[in-house]
């Protein structure tokens, strides 16, 4: 499925959704500690957005969000997320626990940020993931 569909209408309606789509789904990330949603929806939605480019545009979709790109993404995502939950162990906490206060910064400021960044990286997991199974799925793996 990786040839293009022959439809000038999906077409330009892809290319005009895809940008709506990825900065709600930015908006959804980093509202997620104090909203509903947070970086599993809008990962999928982020992950919703390149597969429709997929869908529409075929191989010309690579150009812009390569296959080895979900991969790393995830990886990155998935390595930023137990670093930052293993942080708080090195000053006396358990995982993912922000309550221990670092020098400068206020308990209540530490959680903000920690759970703040713990969604940022699953939203980035979540989407590098998503991908990499899409093309995974489509392609026949990888090389």
């Amino acid at each position: 499925m990786t040839s293009r569909y022959d439809s000038v209408f999906l077409d330009v309606v892809s290319r005009a959704v895809v940008p709506l789509i990825q900065i709600f789904a930015l908006y959804v990330v980093t509202h997620g500690h104090y909203d509903p949603g947070g970086g599993f929806q809008g990962g999928v939605m982020l992950a919703a957005s390149i597969i429709l480019l997929r869908v529409a545009q075929g191989e010309e979709s690579y150009e812009r969000f390569s296959r080895s790109a979900g991969l790393y993404l995830a990886a990155v995502g998935a390595l930023a997320f137990c670093l930052l939950g293993f942080l708080p162990q090195l000053f006396g906490g358990n995982f993912l626990e922000y309550g221990y206060a670092i020098p400068p910064m206020e308990a209540v400021e530490l959680r903000y940020w920690g759970i703040f960044f713990a969604e940022v990286f699953i939203g980035f997991l979540v989407w590098g993931a998503l991908v990499a199974i899409y093309d995974a799925l489509t392609t026949g793996g990888y090389e």
